[in-house]
């Protein structure tokens, strides 16, 4: 019950994404970064927006207890942190139990950037000294290993003890800059000087079986500015595909699997576990960006263009295949068993934001886009308190969200991800503001001699009309505004205080405004935002024959609830669309009705099915040319 006070206290606090007492980084690295864009920090953001606020309304009330109550009450997440402070007892649950605890607590961090709230920090503060109770004297800390056997330690490259630290690092940077409180980062600063002194050039070989470290480290050398973390990132990523990686005595080591059969600057196709391979890709772009390496780059170009061309679903998912949770061969994408796992989709956003920043390229934001509304968001129920760990794109009435899995990864992942949505909407580099999505917000924007305060008006994604104001700038500035024109739009339209502005400069999917800008300009966006019929690559054998049904960034999917007739539903070229927006339908949604004839199928957005009653549902319909 005090828990649930917690959250009722916190949602009294509108949902905002404003630093209240955000910590600036009391040491910035100051080492030359290659990306071209640089992200406005959500701290900055205050969203307030129809389609997003009730989401962050709901994780605040709903997805944090839940997780926070599986872990103190429900599973023995938190008691394996006591025992190993004791050095007795036993390890509850699977030997990479420690990354959920510490993904619930970055999201209980986010949650007090967005709502500060003192109980909550109080509860965070609780954990944070468990864990650092938890920490051996040499550094280490892993509650499997602590209570299991710590003669094992570092003697299977599988067992996530990597992993788990880089979560813990990535939860303790963001408990920092949303606290100050430096407790858990110098517990991962003592973890990370362990596994330094053990591992590098002239000490142990190490391949992480899991990627995550690698990404982590470089957010610890941000905030500390200790170059060695982004050495040791660097690397470990060096390691990869020279055959260091072992199980030791516990299995054999499948190098595919782990993308380690060559080195990372030589990949070309993913291959094996979806999630590693995006937390590895996101290592790898960091790294890039900080080291200027060129070879990391180019290797990320053709694995992008590999994933996205042939490996991706509609929906922004990827990982076909359910035995490696990950791929098989090109365009192997079945519906009904596709994998698709929660993680994944929100690798896809973390990776995508990345190459985006390197390249000022839409493409990449159009693919965040595709996965955030679609593959991720479908990861978890409207109120918030359910969740997908795989999200196939056709049931047969048989798969449902539940409140938590013994692999928990995309509960915590979910409870992270969902606040810190903020980070994807604007960028800047040194000409420019990039106006990547369209979600309601009040943002502030450094533009290097000013900071300049926008807000941003839309019912997207239910329309395409959005409305940017300069709300206070205190002398004019003279930048440009990028707005991303998205993939999936063929026409629109564009004016600066009313006035039209005609054959705009689009430069790798931005419209660029370059002007001098004062408070009060206002520019108007209107994205034309049809339903349409979306036909698959031919060599897609699944959906031969088929059609799906996209309308803006929202992909559809007909279920069983709304068609009784499911199994005879068929799409034809003479059918009409009509959309009709629902403001008590699945908390408000668009729906489309494909009518002709007397025949009419009613589509909703993939990502609100399986939250009425249980049905079959697909995305891919039969198709009658």
């Amino acid at each position: 019950m005090r828990l649930k006070k917690i959250f009722l206290a916190t949602i009294a606090v509108i949902i905002s994404v404003t630093c209240t007492g955000c910590r600036q980084n009391s040491h910035s690295s100051n080492k030359i970064s290659t990306r071209k864009i640089t992200p406005v920090d959500f701290s900055h953001v205050k969203i307030n927006d129809n389609f997003w606020s009730p989401r962050l309304k709901n994780h605040v009330l709903h997805t944090l207890p839940v997780c926070i109550d599986q872990i103190e009450n429900k599973t023995g997440r938190i008691r394996n942190f006591e025992n190993a402070a004791r050095r007795s007892g036993e390890h509850s649950g699977i030997f990479y139990d420690d990354s959920d605890v510490y993904k619930a607590l970055e999201g209980m961090a986010y949650s007090l950037i967005n709502n500060p709230n003192p109980e909550l920090e109080r509860k965070a503060d609780e954990w944070i000294d468990k864990f650092a109770a938890a920490q051996e004297p040499d550094g280490y800390i892993n509650t499997f290993y602590t209570l299991t056997g710590r003669d094992k330690r570092w003697t299977n490259m599988d067992k996530h003890e990597m992993y788990c630290a880089g979560h813990m690092m990535e939860a303790a940077v963001a408990y920092y800059k949303a606290t100050g409180k430096r407790k858990l980062l110098d517990v991962s600063i003592r973890m990370a000087d362990h596994m330094m002194d053990r591992f590098g050039p002239g000490k142990r070989h190490w391949v992480p079986g899991h990627e995550e470290i690698e990404l982590a480290l470089v957010k610890l050398y941000e905030v500390t500015n200790r170059e060695k973390y982004l050495d040791f990132a660097y690397w470990l990523l060096e390691e990869r595909g020279h055959g260091h990686g072992s199980k030791g005595t516990e299995g054999t080591w499948n190098p595919m699997y782990y993308q380690d059969e060559m080195p990372v600057r030589e990949l070309s196709t993913i291959n094996g576990h979806a999630v590693r391979a995006m937390y590895l890709f996101c290592g790898m772009a960091d790294v890039a960006a900080l080291k200027n390496e060129a070879g990391y780059v180019d290797a990320l170009n053709r694995l992008w263009d590999d994933v996205v061309l042939t490996k991706m679903y509609l929906t922004g998912g990827i990982g076909s295949s359910r035995h490696n949770e990950g791929f098989t061969e090109p365009y192997d994408l079945p519906n009904h068993e596709a994998y698709c796992e929660t993680c994944a989709s929100v690798g896809m956003v973390y990776w995508n934001s990345r190459m985006h920043q390197l390249t000022g390229d839409s493409k990449y934001m159009d693919v965040l886009e595709r996965s955030m509304y679609n593959g991720a968001l479908a990861g978890v129920s409207l109120k918030g308190d359910l969740f997908f760990y795989v999200n196939p794109l056709a049931s047969y009435g048989d798969h449902h969200r539940k409140e938590w899995y013994g692999t928990a990864c995309c509960p915590s992942q979910i409870s992270r991800f969902l606040p810190s949505i903020g980070n994807y909407i604007y960028g800047t580099s040194e000409r420019a503001v990039w106006v990547n999505l369209y979600i309601g917000n009040k943002a502030d924007v450094n533009t290097g001699k000013e900071t300049m305060t926008l807000v941003q008006e839309t019912s997207y994604p239910w329309d395409g009309n959005v409305t940017l104001t300069v709300e206070s700038l205190k002398k004019s500035v003279r930048k440009e505004f990028r707005l991303r024109i998205p993939g999936w739009c063929k026409n629109y339209t564009v004016a600066v205080n009313g006035e039209s502005i005609t054959d705009p400069l689009i430069e790798k999917g931005y419209l660029v405004i370059d002007r001098k800008w004062k408070s009060g300009d206002k520019v108007t966006l209107a994205l034309d935002m049809p339903s349409e019929t979306v036909q698959a690559d031919p060599r897609v054998k699944e959906n031969s024959g088929k059609r799906a049904v996209q309308r803006g960034p929202i992909v559809y999917c007909a279920e069983e609830t709304d068609n009784p007739s499911f199994d005879e539903l068929t799409l034809s070229p003479p059918a009409r669309f009509k959309e009709t927006f629902n403001p008590t339908l699945l908390n408000g949604v668009t729906t489309i009705d494909a009518v002709s004839g007397d025949d009419t199928i009613r589509f909703i957005p993939y990502y609100a099915w399986d939250n009425r009653e249980a049905g079959q549902m697909k995305v891919w319909m039969n198709y009658n040319e």
